[in-house]
C-alpha cells in the first residue's frame, strides 16, 4: 500500500496545527447511569494522540458513538468520553457541543499548541452517513475547514463510506495513524501466508453475519471452531434437533453445503449448556449438542467442546478467534467463552482476536488484554478485510 502515516505527517513539523483525528470512540454506555463501561477502545487512540500532543500540535478528535437518527440524542453524547481520555492523556480535554458549529469552531479556535478538543457525536449530522455524496461532501467541507491535516485512526469505521472516513481524506493532507496502520499489518498476515497450522475460532449469534468470512477463510485455514448461538444452524444442518436455540432455518442448506465443502475443517460443539429461558438465573445444565431437548435453549458450549477446542489450538501457529462461544454476559453461560479465551492466550501462536465482541468478553472476564499478540478494534472491519473486501478507509488514505 502507498499510505503516508504519522511518522511523515510528524517529520513535517506540525507545532501549532490543527490536526482532525478520526477515532472510533464509539464505547458502551451504562444505560443507567451513562458511565463507561469498556474504555478499551478509547485507550487505542492514545499513541497517535499522544505523539500529536507531544509535537505541539492543535488535536480536533472527532467519533461517532452508538446510532442516534440524525440528530442530537443526549444518551449518545461523547461528553463522557471526554472526561475519560482526558484521564487517560492526563491534561483536560476540551469539548465541543456540536461536530461543526458555533461551538466546534470556537473550541478549535481557543486550542493552544498541544492541546485536545473533542467534538460531538458526527451522527448527529445527517451528512455524515447519508448516502447522497452531495450532502455527504458538505459535511466533509465543514469538518475539514477545522484543520490543516487529517489521521485516520479509526479502523473500526473504515469499512464505513461516511464523511469523516471517505470524504474528509480527499480535503485534507491524510495519513494513517498508528492504530490502523497496526491493524492493517496484522491483518495483512492472516491474509497472506500465516504460519500454519492455522485455526480460526468463530461464534456470535448468526451464520449469515460470518457467511461471507467463512467462504473465504475455508480454503485458507486448518482448522475452523464453529461456537456461539450460530452454531445450532450448523448442528441443524446434521440432523440434530436444536429446540428453541437460536436457529437461522434459511441458512441449514448453506450450512449443509459448507460441512460438506470443508473436507472435515469444520468442528463443532460435541456439547452445550441448556437452559429453560434465555436468562441470567435459568434453570440449566449440559447436554449432548445432538440431544438438545425440544423446549430448551442452547446458550454456551459445554465443557467437553471447550476441552475439544483446546486441544485443537494446542499445536496452532496463527489463531484468529471473532465472537463469543455463548452469552458471556451472563456468569452461568460465560464458561465457554472463558475456557477458549484462555486456551488462545496460552498458546505460542501469533493470536489475533477480531474486535467487537469478543474484544469485549477478554476485558469483561478480567482476561490479560497483553496474552494477546493483537486485539482489534474493529470487528466488521476485521472481517471484510479479511473476506478480501475494499474498505473505503482504507481506500481513501491510498489516494
Amino acid at each position: 500500500m502507498t499510505i503516508r502515516t504519522l511518522d511523515d505527517l510528524l517529520a513535517e513539523e506540525v507545532t501549532g496545527r490543527r490536526v482532525l483525528v478520526r477515532a472510533d470512540l464509539n464505547v458502551p454506555l451504562d444505560k443507567q447511569t451513562g458511565q463507561i463501561t469498556d474504555d478499551g477502545r478509547i485507550r487505542a487512540v492514545l499513541p497517535t494522540l499522544g505523539a500529536l500532543v507531544q509535537a505541539g500540535a492543535k488535536v480536533v478528535v472527532c467519533s461517532h458513538l452508538g446510532r442516534p437518527k440524525g440528530s442530537p440524542d443526549p444518551a449518545f453524547s461523547l461528553r463522557a468520553v471526554a472526561g475519560r481520555l482526558g484521564e487517560l492523556l492526563g491534561a483536560p480535554v476540551h469539548f465541543a457541543e456540536d461536530t461543526v458549529g458555533d461551538s466546534a469552531r470556537s473550541t478549535v479556535a481557543g486550542l493552544a499548541d498541544g492541546q485536545v478538543a473533542l467534538l460531538e457525536n458526527l451522527r448527529f449530522n445527517p451528512g455524515e452517513t447519508s448516502k447522497d455524496e452531495v450532502e455527504r461532501g458538505a459535511f466533509a467541507d465543514q469538518l475539514a475547514a477545522l484543520a490543516d491535516a487529517y489521521v485516520d485512526d479509526a479502523f473500526g469505521a473504515v469499512h464505513r463510506r461516511h464523511a469523516s472516513v471517505y470524504d474528509v481524506p480527499a480535503r485534507l493532507p491524510h495519513v494513517a495513524g498508528r492504530l490502523v496502520l497496526r491493524e492493517v499489518e496484522v491483518l495483512g498476515t492472516l491474509a497472506g501466508e500465516p504460519d500454519r497450522p492455522y485455526v480460526v475460532v468463530l461464534g456470535g449469534s448468526k451464520v449469515s453475519d460470518k457467511l461471507a468470512v467463512i467462504e473465504a477463510l475455508l480454503p485458507k485455514v486448518d482448522r475452523l471452531l464453529v461456537g456461539g448461538g450460530m452454531c445450532f444452524t450448523f448442528l441443524k444442518a446434521q440432523g440434530h434437533e436444536v429446540g428453541s436455540s437460536l436457529l437461522e432455518e434459511e441458512m441449514v442448506e448453506t450450512c449443509r453445503s459448507l460441512l460438506e465443502r470443508a473436507d472435515g475443517k469444520i468442528m463443532l460443539p460435541v456439547d452445550v449448556v441448556a437452559a429453560d429461558a434465555f436468562a441470567p438465573d435459568a434453570p440449566h445444565d449440559t447436554v449432548r449438542a445432538d440431544g438438545i431437548p425440544s423446549k430448551r435453549v442452547g446458550l454456551d458450549i459445554g465443557p467437553e467442546t471447550v476441552a475439544g477446542f483446546a486441544a485443537a489450538l494446542r499445536d496452532a501457529r496463527t489463531i484468529f478467534w471473532n465472537g463469543p462461544m455463548g452469552v458471556f454476559e451472563m456468569a452461568a453461560f460465560a464458561h465457554g467463552t472463558r475456557g477458549v479465551a484462555e486456551a488462545i492466550a496460552k498458546s505460542d501462536a501469533f493470536t489475533v482476536v477480531g474486535g467487537g465482541d469478543s474484544a469485549a468478553a477478554v476485558r469483561a472476564l478480567g482476561l490479560d488484554e497483553q496474552a494477546f499478540s493483537h486485539i482489534s478494534t474493529g470487528g466488521g472491519a476485521s472481517l471484510e478485510y479479511l473476506e478480501g473486501k475494499t474498505l473505503p478507509g482504507i481506500a481513501a488514505l491510498e489516494s
